[in-house]
């Protein structure tokens, strides 16, 4: 069965976030013969969408507006029921982000439609799709199943594989105007935390290494950055750690935090209650490092090193670096 599939492409500064290709990459298996269509918004939204193409969009809507230059949920939800009521797509696609998970709900309410939130799979069967999304901070597997369309689902970053990009990939870029004027806009953009400079975003990141309370105060951080600047992998946090004020809430993984699903996830000093297990389960492979063999994150490690990590972690360090040549 055929789907016509519309894809919010996220943006930040400019640039398109990784998990909307992943969507493409999904939407492009799902369509099956239909069409997929990638919607951008604000700045450099004309390059982004030629991007989309080359990523498996077949064609694209944008508006480069004033009104759509930093994200708010108003605008942006307004143009996309616009555009999603013109189009008339059986599915609706989004990443699972923060600005994803606000998206689509609004756009659920704005479209009297169904949702489904942080989905890992999607598969056709019989005609329905059904999604797979963990429940209970992960220990389970819940499949849903959309009875009607439209219907708006979001994809937990790094579950679907990147697409490979198509270069020389053509496509119909078509250029809307903005739902929603400055005056009819109720929030202002005033400022945005990100990532240092130069740091890898744990969103995309393949390999984290992450401290908790284990790691004793703001300076038990330094051997797990050390770490992470020699892999070139992203650092992360509990709860905990940062709760004591540690380390900033950008870097907390976990229930409360960001889930997170990279191919190596190095535990050091963490515990691994269950909220912070719901962050990172889904990595392909856990290294935990902690002096009690008790603790709930050996259970969920494929690797286990029972010791002190300010001992184990500079000796890893430095054993990569050899490796590595660094």
């Amino acid at each position: 069965m055929t789907h016509n599939i519309l894809v919010w492409i996220e943006t930040f500064k400019g640039k398109a976030v990784a998990v909307s290709y992943e969507c493409l990459g999904e939407a492009r298996q799902l369509a099956a013969g239909g069409t997929v269509t990638a919607a951008v918004f604000g700045e450099n939204a004309a390059a982004i969408a030629n991007e989309a193409i080359t990523f498996g969009a077949d064609k694209a809507i944008v508006c480069e507006d004033a009104t759509l230059a930093d994200y708010r949920a108003e605008p942006y939800i307004a143009l996309l029921a616009k555009v999603a009521t013109d189009l008339k797509p059986d599915v609706i696609l989004a990443g699972a982000s923060t600005r994803g998970r606000d998206v689509s709900s609004g756009l659920a309410v704005e479209l009297e439609v169904g949702a489904i939130a942080d989905c890992i799979a999607i598969e056709p069967q019989a005609g329905q799709l059904v999604a797979t999304r963990p429940v209970y901070a992960g220990k389970l597997l819940s499949q849903v199943v959309a009875k009607t369309m439209p219907v708006i689902i979001t994809t937990r970053a790094r579950a679907f594989p990147m697409p490979e990009a198509m270069p020389g990939k053509t496509g119909e870029v078509t250029t809307v105007a903005p739902v929603l004027s400055e005056d009819q806009i109720a929030t202002k953009a005033i400022d945005f935390v990100v990532e240092g400079e130069g740091e890898v975003s744990l969103n995309d990141a393949h390999i984290i290494v992450s401290g908790g309370r284990g790691v004793g105060g703001p300076e038990g951080f330094t051997p797990i950055v050390e770490l992470a600047k020699t892999l070139g992998a992203a650092v992360g946090a509990s709860r905990a750690a940062v709760d004591a004020g540690w380390i900033q809430y950008t870097y907390q993984v976990g229930q409360t935090g960001k889930t997170v699903a990279p191919d190596l996830y190095i535990a050091c000093g963490i515990s691994g209650a269950i909220q912070h297990q719901a962050g990172m389960r889904t990595a392909k492979v856990i290294v935990a490092i902690n002096k009690n063999p008790e603790e709930p994150i050996f259970k969920l490690a494929r690797y286990g090193v029972v010791g002190d990590l300010f001992q184990i972690v500079p000796a890893l360090n430095e054993e990569f670096k050899k490796r590595l040549g660094k």
